[in-house]
């Protein structure tokens, strides 16, 4: 059995960038903000390998973000998230 190293899928939004992660690829991109939509360009990796592409996202009502991340000339990867609750407390 090997252990899974690579942790959870995330998509994070900042006033002016954001990240994600998922399985073996991660990605940057520029934008972000307080918005209810956003498109965005990204730049990242795939296995170690430069990669690139687009993606979109909307929060909807109930407080989840739905959307796609899409690769240059590739896969389109569908995506519902949660925001995560955090803890205060020390660990």
């Amino acid at each position: 059995m090997i252990p899974d190293m690579m942790g959870p899928a995330y998509i994070l939004f900042e006033p002016t960038r954001g990240e994600f992660a998922f399985g073996c690829v991660t990605g940057t991109f520029a934008g972000g903000g307080d918005h209810d939509a956003v498109e965005f360009n990204w730049d990242g990796n795939d296995e170690m390998d430069e990669a690139c592409g687009d993606g979109w996202a909307e929060l909807q009502s109930d407080g989840t973000l739905i959307g796609q991340i899409c690769f240059h000339g590739g896969d389109e990867i569908s995506f519902t998230a949660r925001r995560w609750t955090t803890s205060s407390t020390a660990c």
